[in-house]
């Protein structure tokens, strides 16, 4: 099963605004994670 990048980073921007939300402070700690996130899966395709 392979996930198809188009759908989730919709879903994960959509989940993250809506915490961010509800705990403002949690700003920090969900952008950090997005782009570990994002330059993991980035490097790994090269």
């Amino acid at each position: 099963m392979s996930f198809n990048m188009v759908i989730v980073q919709p879903a994960v921007a959509l989940v993250a605004g809506v915490l961010i939300l509800l705990f403002p402070r949690l700003l920090n700690v969900l952008v950090a994670v997005y782009l570990i996130i994002i330059g993991i899966t980035g490097l790994m395709g090269h």
